[in-house]
């Protein structure tokens, strides 16, 4: 008889964001025709910019023609999508090679399929509140988990703690859910921890566009020895509204190697036996995100979710409530009122206001007690999303 993985055993019985649509879709039966503020799930709502869907039509007519039709693409990302990413890096100083650059279907998609590099036996450090693929993924290949705890106690910044060695190391700045960030000096005492102690570092950038403050690195890589211990992961989703196009890219050094192995080259290996590249059409919309009319059109894309956070914020510093995020990230990590635990919130939003927050615990028991909100609803939607919100609040 085929023995199945049993490691899926160990997972809890469903996704967080499984439930949270399961209970929507319960309200929404019960009561026809009421508009829900969505403001959970991080998904953006701006269209494509027009410098990407005027690449993306110019892909397609491409297709069309039989002197400029493509099939399969390199499975590491063609050369000229490749090289545009390297030359980004380079614009704000920081030295990657094209070939150190691997074209992905989005981050989620690379932050699972990375641990192919790393032997089962590694332990893994997640910081939590954390993303919960970074421990559901490693549930299912069966490594020991070491949950490090962040909270209001470290600013949701947690610095090493030489009693948690681990061989794999979480980061994810700005952060998801929390919407925290590391500065230099936090980074850089992570790089250092990592290379005394021969661990990797899988770098969450996915919402780096996000960042307005100068002391918070884009990349790991604006750290000094990051090349050796270090893998980034980076995503086009909340970047340029790639959510539904799926495209994203993972940079690993050459110097990255362990005991004797090139990880670079492995992943070359791994990415040229599992997979047939991403699609032409939309690698070729990427590249549009990397020019001077796509990089200010994106921008202001990004600016106005950034706005939806700033209208959302002043409400709740009008009434003097506890959050995090906002500022640097597209998501407002707020302290649920009263004694209310973060399901207890999330119903309470849902069935009085009719608003849809993230519950803080379903990214780990470091969670409980906070409710996350994304600032990617459209403005209008937001501003009495968060009006709604003000009047729920001053009963407390």
């Amino acid at each position: 008889m085929t023995i199945p993985n049993m490691n899926y055993s160990d997972l809890k019985d469903s996704y967080l964001f499984h439930d949270i649509g399961e209970r929507v879709s319960r309200y929404q039966k019960e009561h026809p025709g009421i508009k829900i503020y969505r403001m959970g799930v991080g998904d953006v709502t701006l269209p494509l910019c027009d410098a990407v869907i005027k690449a993306m039509h110019d892909a397609v007519d491409e297709q069309a023609d039989i002197s400029t039709f493509h099939g399969y693409m390199p499975e590491c990302g063609l050369p000229s999508f490749r090289e545009k990413a390297s030359l980004h890096y380079a614009s704000r100083g920081t030295e990657i090679s094209p070939d150190e650059v691997f074209v992905s279907p989005g981050a989620s998609d690379d932050l699972g399929a990375i641990m192919d590099l790393f032997d089962s036996r590694n332990s893994v450090l997640v910081m939590e509140p954390a993303y919960p693929a970074y421990v559901d993924t490693n549930i299912m290949i069966g490594r020991r988990i070491v949950h490090m705890p962040a909270g209001e106690f470290n600013g949701f910044t947690p610095l090493p703690d030489p009693s948690l060695r681990t061989e794999l190391i979480y980061i994810c700045s700005p952060n998801n859910p929390t919407g925290a960030v590391f500065d230099r000096d936090q980074l850089k005492k992570w790089v250092d921890f990592a290379n005394e102690n021969g661990s990797v570092i899988i770098f969450d950038a996915a919402y780096e566009a996000y960042i307005e403050d100068p002391s918070v690195p884009h990349s790991i890589y604006e750290i000094d020895g990051a090349k050796d211990c270090a893998i980034e992961i980076c995503s086009f989703s909340k970047t340029a509204g790639f959510t539904g196009t799926r495209l994203g890219y993972t940079v690993i050094p050459k110097e990255l190697k362990r005991y004797g192995m090139d990880l670079n080259a492995m992943w070359v290996r791994n990415r040229t036996t599992k997979s047939n590249g991403v699609s032409y059409i939309i690698q070729k919309s990427g590249e549009a995100v990397f020019t001077e009319e796509g990089q200010r059109q994106i921008n202001e894309n990004i600016r106005y979710y950034k706005e939806n956070g700033r209208s959302f914020m002043k409400v709740l510093d009008d009434l003097g409530v506890r959050y995090y995020g906002g500022k640097n990230a597209p998501y407002i990590w707020m302290k649920c009122p009263g004694e209310l635990n973060s399901w207890d919130f999330f119903d309470l939003l849902l069935n009085e206001i009719q608003v849809i927050g993230t519950p803080g615990v379903g990214f780990g028991s470091c969670g409980e007690g906070f409710i996350r909100f994304s600032t990617f609803a459209n403005s209008s939607d937001t501003a009495e999303a968060a009006e709604r919100i003000s009047s729920l609040l001053r009963r407390f």
